[in-house]
């Protein structure tokens, strides 16, 4: 039963038996409960709404609405909204994406039931908690110079084997400024040739296989 000096906390995961198992760690807890449960970003937003919980443990790839926009969506309305990313996604884009809309702990799936806990009373006191490896990452992504919108409409052509001419004519430029976005596409990612770009970007999550 939920006691009123619990830590209430709203799990957002599409997958049944991951949800089951985030929500047995935390409800064990003496003062932590799980007043919700959502299986869809959408569906997080709403109850949030309804609840307002302390603190919301959010899944990053849902159906119908992914992590990142309902995250954006609560903070937009409730800027006081704490919450923590948990999720098997550790790519730099992903950490940087998911902090940038206004997270305030990030945590991989393969953590501890104390680590998760631990974050869930660090939060809920108004701290931020990222472990060290995902602030590593974070702070790589920070250093890399940014990619502009149209670097990475070229970069994800690119992804899908398209030639400078396909490019062009997708995007509607000359062959001659697609080269110069590749050239500073390779600058930035600090690679030698399309290859490794591509490779790069399915490392760093800024595209993903269809």
């Amino acid at each position: 039963m939920n006691q009123s000096n619990s830590i209430n906390v709203l799990v957002a995961e599409d997958h049944e038996i991951v949800r089951d198992g985030i929500c047995s760690i935390v409800n064990y807890q003496p003062d932590i409960s799980v007043i919700a449960e959502a299986e869809n970003g959408e569906q997080a937003v709403k109850l949030y709404r309804e609840q307002q919980p302390d603190v919301v443990l959010m899944d990053l790839r849902m159906p119908i609405m992914e992590g990142v926009e309902a995250i954006s969506k609560i903070k937009a309305e409730f800027s006081e909204a704490k919450i923590i990313i948990l999720t098997t996604y550790d790519t730099d884009e992903d950490i940087y994406r998911g902090l940038q809309a206004g997270a305030r702990g990030y945590l991989l799936k393969d953590t501890t039931s104390k680590e998760l806990t631990t974050a869930i009373r660090a939060v809920y006191q108004g701290k931020k908690y990222v472990p060290q490896e995902v602030a590593m990452k974070l702070a790589e992504r920070i250093t890399n110079s940014e990619l502009t919108s149209r670097e990475m409409e070229v970069l994800k052509l690119l992804t899908k084997g398209r030639s400078n001419q396909e490019i062009g004519s997708i995007l509607k430029i000359t062959e001659g400024t697609v080269k110069f976005h590749v050239n500073n596409i390779l600058s930035k990612l600090d690679v030698g040739d399309r290859t490794q770009a591509v490779i790069t970007a399915f490392k760093r999550g800024l595209a993903r296989l269809e």
